[in-house]
């Protein structure tokens, strides 16, 4: 059988891992937080490798200018 002193020590770790599982998932759905992160990530990943983004972003650009053509020529 458990002693009082295990059975209190059984009974912290659960509550610190409680705690530990609700700070995790407060960080995961702070999305303020989240975005200033990705911000973050995004940057740097454009830092290190900027043609990937470059090319994205004309990708974007064309698209978005063909819809705006398309929908002028429907006029």
């Amino acid at each position: 059988m458990s002693s009082a002193e295990e059975i209190q020590a059984a009974v912290d770790r659960t509550r610190a891992d409680l705690a530990a599982t609700l700070n995790e998932l407060e960080d995961k759905l702070n999305l303020p937080k989240q975005l200033g992160v990705k911000a973050h990530e995004a940057k740097v990943s454009f830092s290190r490798e900027p043609k990937p983004w470059l090319i994205g972003a004309a990708a974007v650009a064309a698209a978005i200018g063909g819809i705006a053509l398309l929908a002028l020529r429907r006029r």
